[in-house]
């Protein structure tokens, strides 16, 4: 196990939690570690042993430089948030409210993530949370026979995505409206396999592919 350990690090692979953060924060700003170092005050060198070693443990001076090189919160980046729901701060001061185009929509909902499916059961109308890819246009996500999910198929449901950036009061959420559909052309399956981002986060064996087709699709941003 320490072997195997030490050549993670080695390889450059964030292994903690505070690694993991740091690397996903500044790829969504495009920064690589040189520039995002810059920023922060700090060696690359440095940065590099933080995202690197599991061990790390930089003190709260260290923290504040990188939330603010990263435009972030030092709770964001340490996961003290991980369990509260987001849009827990204030309201900027002059905020910006607009739709957003088609265009920007489809921009947006991209290529893959985690975003609401709302539907209709026997119980009433639920939203779960499923993890989804964007093949040509279409909404898909896999999911078990029998799960909540699988009764999108063959109904009229709506599928939802957002961001929210707790920093600056700012973020964006899209509205996708349309039929499900269960994928039985096994060539479709494996094609969909084939280019799915990843497996669903929940685990165990979930075999069924649901395609969802737009017949509507809206969305909205705050800016400040």
């Amino acid at each position: 196990m320490t072997e195997r350990t030490q050549a993670n690090e080695r390889d450059g692979q964030p292994l903690g939690d505070l690694g993991r953060r740091l690397v996903a924060r500044r790829e969504q700003l495009g920064l690589n570690r040189e520039e995002t170092a810059a920023r922060a005050g700090m060696a690359a060198s440095y940065l590099s042993h933080l995202e690197e070693h599991s061990v790390a443990a930089p003190g709260a001076g260290v923290l504040l430089k990188l939330a603010d090189a990263l435009e972030t919160t030092v709770t964001e980046l340490t996961g003290g948030n991980a369990d509260l729901p987001p849009g827990r701060g204030q309201a900027a001061r002059t905020p910006e409210f607009r739709e957003l185009s088609t265009y920007e929509c489809r921009a947006l909902l991209s290529t893959h993530g985690v975003g609401r499916l709302a539907l209709s059961t026997a119980e009433g109308p639920v939203i779960v949370p499923v993890n989804y890819s964007v093949v040509d246009g279409a909404v898909v996500f896999r999911t078990a026979a029998g799960a909540t999910p699988a009764l999108a198929v063959g109904c009229r449901v709506a599928f939802e995505a957002d961001r929210i950036d707790e920093v600056f009061s700012r973020g964006w959420s899209v509205l996708v409206r349309g039929d499900a559909r269960s994928v039985t052309d096994p060539e479709e399956a494996r094609r969909l396999d084939r280019r799915a981002y990843s497996t669903p986060w929940a685990g165990g064996r979930r075999d069924l592919w649901v395609r969802l087709d737009p017949i509507a699709i809206s969305g909205r941003r705050i800016t400040v």
